[in-house]
C-alpha cells in the first residue's frame, strides 16, 4: 500500500485506511475498523478496486487455464485450493498465501 500511495501523481493530504496504517509512511492517515461500510470514499474506491480486480482475474484465467480465477476471483475456496494442489502455484499466486507457501516447501 505504501508503494502505491508514494506512485500516486498527487501527493495525498491525508489518508484513510481500512482497519490499519500504513507504516512508514509520513502523510497523515487514520485507519478505521469496516472503513468501507463507514466512509463514502472508501466505500467507492473498493467497489472500483474490485471491479478492476475481477477483470484482471478474468484476463489470468484466459492465461493460466484450470485455476478457475474468473470463477474464484483469487479468494481461497475449496476449487481454488484443489487447482493449486492438482496444478501447483502459477507465477501470480502471493507466496503469502498459506496454501501456495504450504506447496512450495
Amino acid at each position: 500500500m505504501k508503494r502505491a500511495v508514494l506512485g500516486l501523481n498527487l501527493e495525498p493530504q491525508f489518508i484513510i485506511v481500512d482497519a490499519f496504517t500504513i507504516p512508514d509512511l509520513s502523510i497523515p492517515q487514520k485507519g478505521i475498523v469496516a472503513a468501507d461500510r463507514k466512509v463514502k470514499c472508501v466505500a467507492a474506491a473498493s467497489v472500483l478496486a474490485k471491479v478492476a480486480r475481477d477483470g484482471r482475474m478474468t484476463e489470468l484465467d484466459c492465461r493460466y487455464p484450470g485455476y478457475g480465477f474468473a470463477v474464484h476471483k483469487g479468494y481461497g475456496t475449496a476449487a481454488h485450493k484443489e487447482a493449486l494442489v492438482r496444478l501447483g502455484p502459477c507465477s501470480i499466486h502471493r507466496k503469502s498465501f498459506a496454501p501456495v507457501r504450504e506447496l512450495m516447501r
